[in-house]
C-alpha cells in the first residue's frame, strides 16, 4: 500500500526507491513484503525518527492492527542489488587476477593457466566466491568484447610482410584443417565414447577450432619465431568462422533439419570471411587515417578511445552482416598494427600510449574470461565421461593436431617450413573460449548428445590450457624457436 500523502515528496529526494508503509501487527512483528533497507520519518526527512503508533481496525481479520502513519520502508530495486553484487564480483576477480598475474611472472607460466586454476578454485565447484551463469549478459558481454580486444591485440602484432610469406598455409589450416580435424577427433569419439556417428562428427567439430583468446596471449609473452608465432595466431583468428559453419552443418544433420552439404558450407564460408575482411579492412583503415594521417588526425590523441569504439563497431557490423565478428576485429587489428606500410606515420610517445593502453586492456580481458571460464567448469559433468573423455583428448592432441599440420603446412612451398617448426605447431593448438562458446549453445538448445560433448569439451580445455600453454616455452627452446 502507497502512502499518498508524502510519496511523492520521498520519491524526488530517493528516486527509484519503492516506498511502502510499515505496519505492526497486534504483536511486535513488522508486516513487509520485502527486506527492510531503511525507516524514514517523512515528517522529517532529514531524521529517522520513531512516532507515536496509531491504530486501525482491519475488517479483514477482526483485529486492531499498530501502524505507523509517518514512516516508510525505502526498498532498494533488484536491479541495485544486482548491480552492487555485479560490482563486487568484479572486484574480486580483479584483485585476485592481478595476484595471479603477478605469480605467474615469478613462476614463468602463461598468464592464462593461472587465471583459469584460481577461476576453478573460487568457482561454485570449490570456495563459490565468484558464481556467473554461462548465459547469462554479464558473461556473454565479457566473453565477445574480451575476445575481440585480445584478438584485435593479436592482429595489431601480425605484420604485412610475414603475411603474405605463410598465407596459403593459414586459409589451409583454417578451412580443410578443420575438417581433418573433426573427422579423426570424431572417429575417436566414436570409439571411446561409444556415441551415434553423428554425436561423434558434432563433438569433433566443436573442437576442431583453435581458441585465440588463449593463443594471442601466450605468443605475446612468450616471444616465437615471428613467422610461427603469427601463423599459428592467423589461423585461431580465422579458423572461429569455419569452426562455427561446420559445427552448425552437422547440427542440422544431428537435428533432422537438412543434409550437409560441402558446397553450401564454402559458401558461407566464403561470405563470412570476405565480409569480416572488408568490415575490419574497411574500419582499420579509416582509424588509421584519423590517428595517424598527416593532415586528418584530428583524434590522434585519442587513440585509445578509437580502439575501443572501432572493435565493437567493427564486430558489430560484421556481426550484422552475418559474417564473422571476431575475423573483422583481427583485420582491423592487423590495420592498425601496420599503419607505417599504409604510408602513415605516429610520433614514438603517441605508439607507445596506444601500445600501454592496448596492453593493459588486453591483460584486464584475459583475467575476466579465463577467471570465468574457470568458474564455470562442471566437474559433475566431467566426472561422468572422465576416462573416455581424456581418451578422446589424447587422441585430439596427438593425432588430429599433428596430422592436420602437416597435410596442410608441408605442401606450401612458398613457406617452406621446416621439421622443427611444424613440430611446434603440431603442439599449440589450445581449446578455450570459442569451443567452449559453441558448446554451451548445443546444451541451450538441447541438440543430441550435448551433455556429452560439454563434458569433453571442457576436459578438453582444462588438459589443452594446462599442458600445452604452460610447455609453450619450453617445447621452443628445445626446437630452437625462442627469439631474444
Amino acid at each position: 500500500m502507497f502512502f499518498q500523502q508524502h510519496g511523492a515528496l520521498a520519491n524526488r529526494l530517493c528516486p527509484g526507491l519503492q516506498i511502502q508503509l510499515a505496519q505492526f501487527d497486534s504483536g511486535t512483528h513488522l508486516q513487509t513484503p520485502a527486506r527492510v533497507v531503511k525507516l524514514v520519518d517523512t515528517t522529517d526527512l532529514k531524521s529517522v525518527a520513531w512516532v507515536k503508533p496509531a491504530c486501525r481496525f482491519d475488517p479483514g481479520s477482526g483485529h486492531q492492527i499498530k501502524y505507523f502513519p509517518n514512516i516508510f520502508i525505502m526498498e532498494t530495486s533488484a536491479a541495485l542489488d544486482l548491480a552492487k553484487h555485479t560490482l563486487l564480483l568484479f572486484g574480486i576477480i580483479l584483485g585476485l587476477g592481478t595476484f595471479s598475474g603477478l605469480l605467474a611472472r615469478l613462476i614463468r607460466v602463461p598468464d592464462v593457466v593461472v587465471f583459469l586454476l584460481v577461476g576453478m578454485l573460487i568457482g561454485p565447484g570449490a570456495l563459490g566466491l565468484v558464481d556467473i551463469r554461462a548465459d547469462s549478459a554479464v558473461n556473454q558481454l565479457i566473453l565477445i568484447f574480451g575476445s575481440s580486444y585480445i584478438l584485435f591485440d593479436g592482429g595489431a602484432s601480425i605484420r604485412f610482410r610475414v603475411l603474405k610469406e605463410v598465407w596459403i598455409t593459414v586459409v589451409v589450416l583454417a578451412t580443410i584443417g578443420i575438417l581433418i580435424t573433426a573427422a579423426i577427433t570424431g572417429l575417436a569419439a566414436y570409439y571411446f565414447l561409444g556415441v551415434p556417428a553423428i554425436v561423434a562428427l558434432l563433438l569433433g567439430a566443436v573442437l576442431a577450432s583453435t581458441d585465440p583468446a588463449t593463443l594471442v596471449p601466450v605468443f605475446k609473452q612468450i616471444r616465437i619465431r615471428e613467422r610461427v608465432a603469427q601463423t599459428v595466431m592467423s589461423e585461431s583468428a580465422f579458423n572461429d568462422a569455419m569452426g562455427a559453419i561446420v559445427t552448425f552443418a552437422v547440427l542440422g544433420v544431428a537435428m533432422g533439419a537438412g543434409e550437409f552439404s560441402a558446397t553450401d558450407a564454402l559458401l558461407d564460408l566464403f561470405k563470412q570471411s570476405l565480409f569480416g575482411i572488408a568490415v575490419g579492412g574497411v574500419l582499420g583503415y579509416l582509424a588509421a587515417v584519423l590517428i595517424a594521417h598527416e593532415k586528418f588526425d584530428f583524434l590522434a590523441e585519442f587513440a585509445p578511445v578509437v580502439t575501443l569504439m572501432a572493435v565493437i563497431g567493427a564486430y558489430m557490423a560484421a556481426d550484422g552482416l552475418h559474417s564473422s565478428g571476431f575475423m573483422a576485429v583481427f583485420v582491423f587489428g592487423i590495420m592498425l598494427g601496420n599503419v607505417e606500410s599504409l604510408g602513415f606515420a605516429r610520433s614514438n610517445s603517441e605508439s607507445h600510449q596506444l601500445e600501454s593502453f592496448v596492453m593493459t586492456t588486453a591483460l584486464i580481458m584475459r583475467m575476466f574470461i579465463f577467471i570465468l571460464l574457470g568458474t564455470q567448469v562442471d566437474f559433475g559433468l566431467m566426472n561422468r565421461y572422465l576416462w573416455a573423455g581424456v581418451a578422446v583428448v589424447a587422441v585430439f592432441m596427438l593425432v588430429a593436431r599433428p596430422v592436420t599440420v602437416f597435410l596442410c603446412a608441408l605442401p606450401d612451398r612458398r613457406a617452406r617450413w621446416n621439421l622443427r617448426e611444424m613440430l611446434f605447431m603440431c603442439w599449440t593448438r589450445e581449446t578455450g573460449v570459442i569451443p567452449g562458446a559453441l558448446a554451451g549453445m548445443l546444451v541451450g538448445m538441447k541438440a543430441p548428445g550435448a551433455q556429452i560433448i560439454a563434458s569433453v569439451t571442457f576436459i578438453a580445455i582444462l588438459v589443452t590450457i594446462l599442458l600445452q600453454a604452460t610447455t609453450t616455452k619450453w617445447l621452443a627452446g628445445k626446437l630452437e624457436l625462442l627469439e631474444e
